[in-house]
C-alpha cells in the first residue's frame, strides 16, 4: 500500500466517523431538549427544586453535543502545510469544552440546593408530573445505551461520555421521583438534599472527564494489549528476530502514528531490509489502523560464536538489575573491538547513574572493547 492508498483509506474512515457523531449527538441534541421542556414544567409547577436542576443537567447535555458536534467537524478538516498531521487532537479540546460545562452545571446546582436547605419551600406533585418523570427516566437510559454505543463504535470520548452521563442522569432523575414518592406519601420533603447528591454527582462527572481528556492532550501511555498485537504482527515477519521500541503518537482519536526498531540478520542485504519494512507497513495499517513512519533496524550477529557469548553475557548482567526491563538490538563485532546495545530503564531510577553503572560493570567484563549503551524509555508496557 502507497502513501496515497493510506490517506484514501484514512479519508474515509474519518467520513464516516464524523458523519456518526454529528447523526448520533444531534439525536441527543432534540432529545434533551424536550427533556429540558418536560422537565422544566414539572419542576416550576411542582416547585421541585431537583427536578428544575435535572432540567438544567439536560439543557447542559445539549450543550455538550453541540461542542461535540462542532469538535468532530473542526478535527475531521484535511491535512495542510501548517498541520501536516490533521486538526484531530481538536476534539479533545472539545471534549474539554465539554467537561467544563458538566462541572459548570455540577457547581451551579449544588449552589442552588444548598439555599433551598436553608430557605425550605414545600413541593406540590401531581400524577401528571410523576408520570413525565418517569417517562424521562426511560427516554434517558435508552439515549444513554445509543450513544455511548456509538461513541464506543467511532472511539469518540465526548460521545462515550456523553452517553454515560445520559445513563447516570437516568439513575439521578430516579432518584428525584424516590423522592416525590416519598413525600406524596409520608409528607418528607427531601428535594434540596437530592439536589445536593445529584449536583455531587454531577461534578465528579466533569471532573473525571476532564482528567481523562487531560492525559490524552499531555500524553498517555499506550495500550498494553495495542502494543502487544503491534509485535505480534511485526514478529509474524519472516527473518524479523524481534520488535522493540514500539512508539505511537496520537493526533486524534483513530489518528495514530508510530515507530518501531525490528531486529533482523546481518545478513539480509539493504533490498531485502526495504521490502520487509515495507510489508510490515501495509500489514500495521490494515490491522490495527497505526501509520508506522519510521522503522529502525537492529543487526544481528548470525556467523560470529563469539559475539554470541558476549550477548548471553552481557545480558545476565544488565537483567541482575532490577531497573533494567529489557535489553535489545546488540551487537558486537569482535574484530573491531565495539559493542552497542539499548537498554529499557525503569522510571524509578535515575538514568544517568544507571548507564553509568552499566558502562563501569560491561568496560570491566570486556576492556578494550568501545561501548555504547543506548538508554530507552519505558513508554510501553
Amino acid at each position: 500500500m502507497n502513501t496515497e492508498e493510506q490517506i484514501t483509506d484514512i479519508s474515509e474512515i474519518a467520513s464516516k466517523r464524523e458523519k456518526t457523531i454529528v447523526r448520533t449527538s444531534i439525536i441527543g441534541i432534540v432529545t434533551n431538549l424536550f427533556l429540558v421542556g418536560f422537565k422544566a414544567f414539572v419542576g416550576l409547577v411542582s416547585n421541585s427544586i431537583a427536578v428544575i436542576l435535572d432540567a438544567v443537567n439536560n439543557l447542559s447535555d445539549a450543550l455538550s453535543s453541540i461542542v461535540t458536534i462542532i469538535g468532530a467537524k473542526l478535527g475531521a478538516k484535511q491535512p495542510d502545510k501548517k498541520h501536516p498531521l490533521g486538526y484531530g487532537r481538536i476534539e479533545y479540546l472539545s471534549s474539554m469544552i465539554v467537561a467544563a460545562l458538566v462541572l459548570y452545571a455540577g457547581i451551579t446546582s449544588l449552589v442552588e440546593s444548598i439555599k433551598k436547605i436553608i430557605t425550605p419551600q414545600a413541593a406540590d406533585y401531581s400524577a401528571v408530573s410523576i408520570i413525565i418523570i418517569s417517562v424521562a427516566i426511560v427516554v434517558k437510559l435508552i439515549l444513554g445505551l445509543y450513544v455511548k454505543k456509538q461513541g464506543k463504535k467511532v472511539n469518540s470520548g465526548a460521545l462515550t461520555a456523553s452517553g454515560s452521563d445520559a445513563l447516570f442522569d437516568a439513575i439521578l432523575s430516579a432518584s428525584v421521583l424516590a423522592s416525590a414518592i416519598v413525600y406524596l406519601i409520608w409528607g418528607v420533603s427531601l428535594e434540596a438534599y437530592v439536589g445536593v447528591v445529584i449536583a455531587g454527582f454531577i461534578i465528579k462527572a466533569g471532573i473525571e472527564m476532564m482528567i481523562e481528556t487531560l492525559n490524552d492532550i499531555i500524553g498517555k501511555r499506550e495500550d498494553a494489549e495495542t502494543t502487544k498485537e503491534l509485535k505480534q504482527i511485526i514478529c509474524s515477519e519472516k527473518d524479523v528476530l524481534g520488535a522493540y521500541d514500539v512508539t505511537i503518537f496520537n493526533y486524534g482519536p483513530n489518528k495514530n502514528y508510530g515507530s518501531v526498531h525490528v531486529e533482523l540478520p546481518d545478513t539480509l542485504s539493504v533490498d531485502d531490509v526495504d521490502r520487509i519494512t515495507r510489508r510490515i507497513q501495509t500489514d500495521v495499517f490494515h490491522k490495527t489502523g497505526v501509520i508506522l513512519t519510521g522503522i529502525g533496524v537492529y543487526s544481528f550477529n548470525t556467523s560470529d560464536d563469539e559475539a554470541a557469548h558476549m550477548r548471553n553475557a552481557i545480558q545476565k548482567a544488565v537483567m541482575s538489575h532490577d531497573w533494567a526491563l529489557q535489553m535489545h538490538g546488540f551487537y558486537a563485532d569482535t574484530e573491531k573491538k565495539t559493542i552497542r546495545f539499548d537498554v529499557v530503564v525503569s522510571f524509578d531510577v535515575d538514568g544517568k547513574e544507571a548507564m553509568r553503572t552499566l558502562y563501569t560493570e560491561i568496560g570491566a567484563m570486556y576492556p578494550g572493547y568501545e561501548l555504547l549503551i543506548i538508554p530507552d524509555v519505558d513508554v510501553a508496557d
